[in-house]
This record gives structure tokens, C-alpha cells and sequence, in this order.
């Protein structure tokens, strides 16, 4: 069972990418606190809980994203946590990449989180509180193959939750990252994890267990939490001790 963290209760939170994956297990943990979770993703099913709400927006579109943000906030209130976990990891070859899928795979992985973060921050300036959370991965720090344009996006995430951290650390907001390593979502599961690979990376990991969802739902809930309100400017690494090279 998760931990229990009242002070998430009747938090507004706001979940980008939450209709699937690791942001379903991040909306469903939230909401088990009693949270009042909004959603954006571009998914059609973004709406199947009852005390959640939604908004299907495309995020590479800055100003419809900014306008969906608005409306959730006039339903949940000002969100008090902002988690920046909608991504993309198709694969893609580094030698027939264009400018456009590469412009493409910047604006679906990173560009978003920054603008989402301005979006949110001058209410929770006013409150004098709040808790911007980013999703990086550790795809970068393998130097991942046929992922490049992603993988520059994630590493750039580290600087980016660096340096909103001293931005916004004198409002008392808050910003960290989690990095996760390979987790078993179902599109995962679907699409990339064959026997062979899933034997490859369970023999590098430190802690011989697949990494699940809810593993990185834990670890969002702590961040976001009081018990983590001297901790700003940090990646959280959720990787089962991957050893990199």
C-alpha cells in the first residue's frame, strides 16, 4: 500500500500525458489521496473517472495547451502541483532524422514542460507554494541508441528542473525530476519488451524486479509531498540500480 501524504488531500493537481502508462498510475495514486486531479492528453479516453477532469489538448500546440490549463484550473482551483509527465519514445534512426521529426520530438518531449511550468507559477507564486514535478528518464544517461532526439530531450530536462528550481525556489516552489529507468507499461509490454530484452536489462539492474507504474507513482507522491519540502532541484533516479557505464 502507498503511503498516506494529508496534505495531497484536496490538492489540486494537474497531470499531463495521464490517460495511459505511468501518468494513469500517477492520476489513479493521486486520486487515492483525495486529491482533485486534472488531466491534458491528447487521448480521446481522458475522461473515465468520475472525480477527474479532463481537457484532450495536443501539447505541441503552446497556446491551446496555456487555454486548457485555464479551464482546469477554474474546476480543481489553481493547480498546487504541476506534473509535466506527457512524453513520446518512438524510435527513431539517427541517420535518416529530419529537421522536422526532430523539431517534432523536442516539442512533444520537452518544449511543453517550460510552458506548462509558466503556465501554473504565478498562481502558485501567489499561494506562496507549490510543486512543479518533471519526467525526465535515464534513456539519456545510457546514451540510448535510435532514440536521440528523445534522449536530448530527457538530458535537457536536468537543466531545465535546475534551473526553475532557483527560479522559483524564492516563491516557495519547489522542482524535481524523476528519471525512470525501463518501466512495464502496457504500450512497453506491446511494443518493445521481448523476452530477450527484458532478461538484458533485469542483468543490470541492482534489484533483480521490473520496474512498474505505480513504482514511479510512489516516488511522484513523496515529491510532491510535505515530507519532501527541503528537496528542490533534484532528479530522483527510479531505476532499480541500473550501473551506467
Amino acid at each position: 500500500m502507498p503511503a498516506r501524504y494529508p496534505d495531497l488531500e484536496q490538492a489540486s493537481v494537474l497531470i499531463t500525458g495521464g490517460a495511459q502508462g505511468i501518468g494513469l498510475a500517477m492520476v489513479e495514486a493521486f486520486l487515492a489521496q483525495g486529491a482533485r486531479v486534472g488531466v491534458l492528453d491528447l487521448a480521446e479516453e481522458t475522461a473515465y473517472h468520475p472525480d477527474l477532469v479532463a481537457e484532450r489538448v495536443d501539447l505541441r500546440d503552446i497556446p491551446a495547451m496555456q487555454a486548457a490549463i485555464a479551464r482546469i484550473a477554474t474546476k480543481i482551483g489553481p493547480p498546487s502541483v504541476l506534473i509535466n509527465n506527457a512524453a513520446q519514445d518512438t524510435r527513431h534512426a539517427f541517420a535518416s532524422l529530419t529537421v522536422e521529426e526532430w523539431d517534432e520530438r523536442i516539442a512533444v518531449n520537452l518544449r511543453h514542460q517550460l510552458f506548462a511550468a509558466q503556465a501554473v507559477a504565478p498562481a502558485m507564486r501567489a499561494a506562496g507554494r507549490g510543486v512543479i514535478l518533471n519526467m525526465g528518464s535515464i534513456a539519456w544517461m545510457k546514451g540510448s541508441t535510435n532514440l536521440i532526439a528523445y534522449t536530448t530531450a530527457k538530458s535537457a530536462i536536468d537543466g531545465l528542473t535546475r534551473s526553475l528550481s532557483r527560479e522559483l525556489g524564492p516563491d516557495g516552489i519547489r522542482v524535481n525530476a524523476i528519471a525512470p529507468g525501463w518501466v512495464m507499461t502496457e504500450r512497453q509490454l506491446r511494443e518493445h519488451a521481448t523476452p530477450e530484452k527484458r532478461a538484458n536489462n533485469l542483468a543490470a539492474q541492482a534489484l533483480k524486479r521490473e520496474i512498474q507504474p505505480e513504482d514511479i507513482a510512489d516516488a511522484a507522491l513523496f515529491l510532491c509531498s510535505e515530507a519532501a519540502r527541503c528537496i528542490t532541484g533534484q532528479t530522483l533516479i527510479v531505476d532499480g540500480g541500473v550501473c551506467y557505464g
